[in-house]
This record gives structure tokens, C-alpha cells and sequence, in this order.
């Protein structure tokens, strides 16, 4: 099993930036690519943006694209989110998520994630 902590969520003014951490703990071996969702309230959870283990491309949803950056650190086991010019209707719960190397699906789908964290709230105000 893998376990995901979140951090790094609070309130920021729009326009402003917050950075995201996820440290993953456990059988981190069998991690491959390591995701971000979100959830709105009232809202389905949405892809945000993806990196693989190896060779660390990464994937964004249209939203964030040239807003946010996914990185992550494969020593530490850690990924980052960094987010600028948040926007209000980006207030939402930030969920980290990864995948076991045995799983199958797509990147920016839900069902293609075998982990998830608690998540951490985000509230960007106008």
C-alpha cells in the first residue's frame, strides 16, 4: 500500500500563488505516475495535472496549462504542485493521487489513479 499527505493548502488572494506538496509513504516502489484533482463544492473531481516516474513528463488540463507546474522528487517521494494566478473559481479540495505500476487507464481520468490522499483545501478569494 501507498499513503499520500497533502499540504500546503490555505487562502490566498486571486492572482496569487500557492505550491502544493505530496509526500508519499509506504510501498512507494510500485508508484508510477503521480497525479493533482481537484473538487469544487458541488462539483465532479477534476484532472489538474500529471508527471511520470520516469523521465517526468508531465500533463496538464487546458485550465492550468501556463499557470501551474507539476515536479516531483523521486528521493524524497514528494510531488509539487506550483500554482499562479489563481483564480476564485479555482477554490476547490486539491487531491494528490498515483499510480500502481500494474494499473492501466488514462492519465487524466480518475480511474487511472490506485491512491489517493485526504486532500487539502485551496480558497482563493476575489
Amino acid at each position: 500500500q501507498v499513503q499520500l499527505v497533502e499540504s500546503g493548502g490555505g487562502l490566498v488572494q486571486a492572482g496569487g500563488s500557492l505550491r502544493l506538496s505530496c509526500a508519499a509513504s509506504g510501498r512507494t516502489s510500485t508508484m508510477t505516475t503521480m497525479g493533482w484533482f481537484r473538487q469544487a463544492p458541488g462539483k465532479e473531481r477534476e484532472f489538474v495535472a500529471a508527471i511520470s516516474r520516469i523521465g517526468g513528463s508531465t500533463y496538464y488540463s487546458d485550465s492550468v496549462k501556463g499557470r501551474f507546474s507539476i515536479s516531483r522528487d523521486n528521493a524524497k517521494n514528494t510531488v509539487y504542485l506550483q500554482m499562479n494566478s489563481l483564480k476564485p473559481d479555482e477554490t476547490a479540495v486539491y487531491y494528490c493521487s498515483a499510480r500502481h505500476f500494474l494499473s492501466g487507464g488514462s492519465y487524466n481520468s480518475e480511474t487511472g489513479y490506485d491512491y489517493w490522499g485526504q486532500g487539502t483545501q485551496v480558497t482563493v478569494s476575489s
